[in-house]
């Protein structure tokens, strides 16, 4: 075992994106009948500069559980090809319609909406080649196959995105919100953290610890990201601002206001740090970046 680096968060985590960004350039060496403008568009998309959470999740996981950063990296981007699958998909004309993303043009503003389209679906299946091909063991492999399609498919990522277009401009409560979260933003948090879980060998109790926190804690981004909207800065952000007031989006500040908003992010990470006891100090990443989450500006 590769044990957790004694390292700040912030050293930490800029370590490790390393690492996966060099995983995920290797992963988009496509052979030779990849068309050369799909390549560039994936490149565009998945090689931008960002905060890598989700596979940095695979890998603490992991750790935590007493595996090391290698066994995880498939899963660590496999995951992260999802992520900017379901992101380029999101910016879409008939989604979003945004033109930036992660500081970059987003992918059909540059290379036009259709080759957006299959950029996004090359992702999306090479995302299970990896795990299939990459992850040593075939159990466990299929198992994070089922995982991530799960927590990626009609019950999570997606019906969750499907809820949240349906909602704009409608009235709707707390519970329907959190509802929709659980699965568009939680869903690929809380399987970030199983498929890290999973390679290590994680016993029962492990699981469900990471479970609790994986749910508060992608309650809690959102939140987070929903005030980012309302106030932070564009250009660190490397994304527009106030876009989901402009489409009647449904959002926490909108629906608490800001204070109430803040207020339970920060209780929610309170919860999901306090998850980790089972963990001990190979746990101190994630718990920094819980503590991340609510404190970013970006």
């Amino acid at each position: 075992m590769v044990p957790t680096p004694a390292l700040p968060f912030s050293a930490y985590a800029t370590d490790t994106r390393v690492e996966i960004d060099a995983a995920l350039e290797r992963y988009t060496e496509f052979d030779a009948d990849c068309p050369a403008k799909l390549r560039a568009a994936i490149q565009h998309s998945l090689l931008a500069p960002c905060k890598r959470l989700r596979p940095l999740l695979v890998l603490m996981a992991a750790e935590a559980c007493g595996s090391d950063r290698e066994a995880a990296m498939p899963a660590a981007c496999a995951v992260e090809m999802v992520h900017t699958y379901s992101l380029i998909h999101d910016d879409l004309p008939a989604m979003d319609d945004d033109d930036l993303r992660r500081g970059r043009p987003t992918c059909h503003a540059k290379f036009g909406e259709a080759m957006g389209i299959l950029a996004g679906d090359a992702l999306l299946t090479n995302a299970f080649e990896i795990l299939a091909r990459d992850v040593r063991d075939p159990a466990i492999a299929a198992a994070c196959c089922v995982e991530l399609a799960r927590a990626a498919g009609a019950s999570g990522m997606v019906g969750g995105q499907v809820d949240d277009l349906a909602a704009e401009f409608q009235d709707a409560g707390l519970e329907q919100l959190e509802r929709i979260h659980r699965r568009k933003t939680g869903a690929m948090f809380l399987v970030s953290l199983r498929l890290g879980a999973l390679i290590a060998g994680a016993d029962v109790g492990q699981l469900a610890a990471l479970n609790t926190y994986g749910a508060k804690l992608g309650l809690a981004f959102q939140i987070a990201d929903d005030l980012l909207d309302v106030s932070g800065d564009e250009s660190a952000m490397g994304k527009r601002t106030g876009k989901d007031s402009d489409r009647g989006k449904l959002t926490f500040p909108a629906l608490l206001g800001v204070d109430e908003s803040t207020r339970r992010a920060c209780a929610l990470i309170e919860e999901a740090c306090a998850a980790l006891a089972i963990f001990g100090p190979n746990a101190s990443q994630l718990e920094a970046l819980a503590r991340y989450v609510v404190e970013r500006n970006q």
